[in-house]
Protein backbone atom coordinates (compact mmCIF):
# COMPACT_ATOMS: atom_id res chain seq x y z
CA UNK A 1 0.00 0.00 0.00
CA UNK A 2 1.36 3.42 -0.94
CA UNK A 3 2.21 5.84 1.83
CA UNK A 4 -0.05 8.45 0.19
CA UNK A 5 -3.04 6.31 1.13
CA UNK A 6 -2.05 6.87 4.74
CA UNK A 7 -1.59 10.66 4.43
CA UNK A 8 -4.43 11.79 6.71
CA UNK A 9 -3.54 9.20 9.36
CA UNK A 10 0.14 10.14 9.25
CA UNK A 11 -0.85 13.78 9.71
CA UNK A 12 -3.17 12.92 12.63
CA UNK A 13 -0.41 10.84 14.26
CA UNK A 14 2.11 13.65 13.94
CA UNK A 15 -0.35 16.22 15.31
CA UNK A 16 -1.23 13.92 18.19
CA UNK A 17 2.43 13.33 19.04
CA UNK A 18 3.03 17.08 19.16
CA UNK A 19 -0.05 17.64 21.34
CA UNK A 20 1.05 14.87 23.71
CA UNK A 21 4.57 16.30 23.96
CA UNK A 22 3.14 19.72 24.76
CA UNK A 23 0.70 18.29 27.31
CA UNK A 24 3.37 16.25 29.12
CA UNK A 25 5.66 19.27 29.37
CA UNK A 26 2.84 21.55 30.51
CA UNK A 27 1.75 18.99 33.13
CA UNK A 28 5.29 18.91 34.50
CA UNK A 29 5.13 22.69 34.93
CA UNK A 30 1.89 22.61 36.92
CA UNK A 31 2.27 23.72 40.57
CA UNK A 32 1.76 20.13 41.73
CA UNK A 33 2.58 17.71 38.90
CA UNK A 34 2.27 14.57 41.04
CA UNK A 35 -1.50 14.12 40.38
CA UNK A 36 -0.67 14.40 36.66
CA UNK A 37 1.68 11.38 36.68
CA UNK A 38 -0.65 9.06 34.72
CA UNK A 39 -1.44 11.82 32.25
CA UNK A 40 2.25 12.46 31.67
CA UNK A 41 3.04 8.75 31.28
CA UNK A 42 0.22 8.24 28.77
CA UNK A 43 1.26 11.40 26.88
CA UNK A 44 4.76 9.96 26.49
CA UNK A 45 3.48 6.52 25.43
CA UNK A 46 1.02 8.05 23.01
CA UNK A 47 3.54 10.40 21.40
CA UNK A 48 5.96 7.52 20.87
CA UNK A 49 3.47 5.11 19.33
CA UNK A 50 2.08 7.87 17.11
CA UNK A 51 5.55 8.60 15.76
CA UNK A 52 6.23 4.90 15.25
CA UNK A 53 2.90 4.40 13.47
CA UNK A 54 3.55 7.38 11.19
CA UNK A 55 6.94 5.92 10.27
CA UNK A 56 5.45 2.48 9.52
CA UNK A 57 2.79 4.08 7.32
CA UNK A 58 5.34 6.30 5.55
CA UNK A 59 7.32 3.17 4.66
CA UNK A 60 4.20 1.29 3.62
CA UNK A 61 5.04 -1.46 6.10
CA UNK A 62 2.93 -4.58 6.00
CA UNK A 63 2.54 -4.16 9.77
CA UNK A 64 1.21 -0.60 9.61
CA UNK A 65 -2.43 -1.65 10.03
CA UNK A 66 -1.72 -3.79 13.08
CA UNK A 67 0.35 -1.04 14.68
CA UNK A 68 -2.38 1.50 13.94
CA UNK A 69 -4.81 -0.69 15.87
CA UNK A 70 -2.59 -0.54 18.95
CA UNK A 71 -2.01 3.17 18.39
CA UNK A 72 -5.78 3.74 18.45
CA UNK A 73 -6.00 1.96 21.81
CA UNK A 74 -3.21 4.06 23.32
CA UNK A 75 -4.73 7.25 21.91
CA UNK A 76 -8.11 6.37 23.41
CA UNK A 77 -6.55 5.75 26.84
CA UNK A 78 -4.64 9.02 26.66
CA UNK A 79 -7.75 10.92 25.55
CA UNK A 80 -9.76 9.46 28.42
CA UNK A 81 -7.13 10.44 30.98
CA UNK A 82 -6.52 13.92 29.58
CA UNK A 83 -10.26 14.64 29.37
CA UNK A 84 -10.47 14.25 33.16
CA UNK A 85 -8.26 17.31 33.68
CA UNK A 86 -9.49 20.85 33.17
CA UNK A 87 -6.18 22.28 31.93
CA UNK A 88 -6.46 23.65 28.39
CA UNK A 89 -3.44 21.63 27.28
CA UNK A 90 -5.09 18.43 28.52
CA UNK A 91 -8.34 19.20 26.73
CA UNK A 92 -6.48 19.99 23.49
CA UNK A 93 -4.48 16.78 23.82
CA UNK A 94 -7.62 14.73 24.42
CA UNK A 95 -9.13 16.11 21.21
CA UNK A 96 -5.98 15.36 19.18
CA UNK A 97 -5.91 11.84 20.62
CA UNK A 98 -9.55 11.21 19.69
CA UNK A 99 -8.93 12.40 16.11
CA UNK A 100 -5.86 10.19 15.83
CA UNK A 101 -7.68 7.16 17.25
CA UNK A 102 -10.43 7.63 14.65
CA UNK A 103 -7.92 7.88 11.81
CA UNK A 104 -5.93 4.87 13.06
CA UNK A 105 -9.06 2.72 13.37
CA UNK A 106 -9.73 3.33 9.66
CA UNK A 107 -6.30 1.88 8.86
CA UNK A 108 -7.10 -1.43 10.54
CA UNK A 109 -10.00 -2.43 8.27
Amino acid sequence: MSHTQFASCIEACNECAAACDHCATACLHEPDPKPMARCIALDIDCAEICRLSAAYMARGSEFAGALCGLCAQVCEACAKECAQHQHAHCQECAEACRRCADECRRMTV
